[in-house]
């Protein structure tokens, strides 16, 4: 029910490309305002890696900011407002690495290797002959809905020390006796990554049925947030040291808690949750 834009990146590319810009009408002779694809509910950057650094910036911006300003006037970005990026890795020429300040801007980094031969079968009878149309399943109203009852889910106060103290490690990990992950990690996660783990877990919580996180929600999470906030050191790169193996390091040492989350008294999943399980087949 909501606004897609897709945005190809291309080294051409610039700011106004994409937030929008200023345009004279010589049958009115006044300047109107014309707003670029960063208007839509779901933003789609394509191979953000092949845009130059200050569009790259433009976007962030509009990740923070939540609006634009456009010769002298503010437009507020629709909401809900996601933005996801993609970046091939194998590709090194001609692109422009985000520098480690944006990439925090971002909630998770997935990676996404090839499909099993299962899958891989499966993506050949879908798109083979027709390709599927998507269905509408939610509006926004209703995503909106389930992203206050996500934000609202309870957390342990065990479980928010569990995830300060994880990333603590990845900033001071000789503290925990991990002198090895010292030698690998050049500058630990932000704030930005507890703050990710914790909204990351109860939307995971949210998704099976549950107004609370337990701890298996924050492990789950975990490699996703952390995995592109840890900048490496030249001698983990040149010993094939991945993020991976870092975050399994530290997630082995930092004990987990084990705590009973119970809900409030009376705070349950309302109604739409339930709809929309239905409607997506769980």
């Amino acid at each position: 029910g909501g606004s897609y834009a897709r945005l190809q990146f291309t080294p051409d590319l610039v700011p106004a490309d994409l937030v929008g810009t200023r345009i004279y009408r010589p049958s009115s002779e006044q300047f109107d305002v014309e707003l670029g694809p960063v208007f839509a509910n779901v933003v789609l950057a394509d191979e953000i890696n092949r845009a130059p650094a200050k569009v790259q910036s433009a976007l962030l911006e509009v990740m923070q900011e939540r609006h634009v300003s456009i010769g002298g006037k503010t437009f507020p970005l629709p909401n809900p407002f996601l933005v996801m990026a993609t970046q091939n890795p194998i590709e090194h020429e001609g692109v422009y690495p985000l520098p480690e300040a944006q990439r925090d801007r971002f909630l998770f980094k997935i990676n996404v290797g090839y499909p099993t031969p299962e899958e891989e079968r499966e993506i050949i009878y879908r798109m083979g002959v027709t390709p599927p149309q998507p269905k509408q399943i939610l509006n926004t109203g209703d995503l909106l809905r389930l992203q206050e009852i996500a934000a609202n889910n309870f957390v342990h106060h065990a479980l928010v020390d569990y995830v300060v103290r994880v990333v603590t490690a990845t900033r001071h990990p000789e503290q925990l006796g991990m002198n090895d992950v010292k030698n690998w990690v050049a500058f630990g996660a932000s704030p930005r990554a507890s703050l990710g783990i914790i909204a990351a877990a109860r939307s995971l919580a949210l998704v099976r049925g549950r107004d609370y996180v337990i701890p298996q929600d924050i492990v789950e999470v975990i490699p996703d947030v952390l995995r592109h906030r840890l900048v490496l050191t030249y001698d983990a790169l040149a010993d094939e040291i991945s993020p991976e193996i870092v975050i399994n390091r530290v997630l082995q040492t930092v004990a987990l808690p084990q705590v009973n989350a119970v809900p409030q008294q009376g705070h349950s999943v309302p109604p739409v949750m339930q709809a929309a399980g239905a409607a997506s087949g769980r």
